[in-house]
């Protein structure tokens, strides 16, 4: 195995790097975790910009928990970074609802979404897959290999027949190339809803 295809950090050696002010690290960790965090905090917005949003909110304040040995262990990396996700969410809810332009936060369940939500979620679900309808077929090969069957850098090259060392830039056109369908969609269908409405 060459130096280039040297396997991903381990959330263990990534804190531990993150802690010694490895801005690598840093970046490591936005790779691994970031499109999880987007995903998760677009499914209970419905919004690219509050999911952006929350999302930078989400690691600014994992890293400096991190720097600040706040964190129980590296093991725990994973669902800290969930949990921070849902506190960001349910503060961006609480502002809302301050505004009035949203429920009470008490009312949303982050972890086991209402009748209503599951319907709205049903919304973005529809949206996501006509995103994915127009990606190209390597681009859905590569989020459906790394983020449903979670497959290892490894076999994800092997299996669309590019360089371990290139998979990470493939998937970051790949996500890239996802959000901005996915704006053009959802400002498409918020036009037709807007001229629905005025009719």
């Amino acid at each position: 195995m060459t130096q280039d295809q040297a396997p991903a950090s381990t959330d263990t050696q990534i804190v531990a790097d993150i802690q010694n002010g490895q801005t690598q690290a840093e970046a490591e960790l936005y790779q691994k975790y970031q499109a999880r965090v987007y995903y998760l905090a677009l499914r209970e917005s419905r919004s690219t910009h509050d999911a952006e949003d929350v999302c930078a909110e989400t690691f600014l304040r994992v890293l400096q928990a991190i720097r600040g040995s706040e964190l129980r262990s590296p093991s725990a990396l994973p669902a800290f970074i969930l949990g921070t996700t849902r506190n960001v969410l349910y503060e961006l809810f609480s502002r809302r609802r301050q505004a009035g332009k949203t429920t009470d936060p008490e009312g949303a369940d982050l972890s086991l979404p209402s009748h209503e939500k599951l319907f709205l979620d049903s919304e973005v679900q529809l949206a996501i897959k006509q995103t994915i309808g127009w990606l190209k077929p390597r681009e859905r090969d590569m989020l459906r290999m790394h983020f449903y069957e979670e497959l290892p850098a490894e076999e994800i090259a092997r299996r669309i027949g590019v360089a371990r060392e290139r998979v990470r830039l493939v998937k970051s056109r790949a996500l890239q190339h996802f959000r901005e369908i996915y704006r053009r969609l959802d400002a498409a269908t918020g036009a037709k809803k807007l001229d629905t409405k005025r009719g």
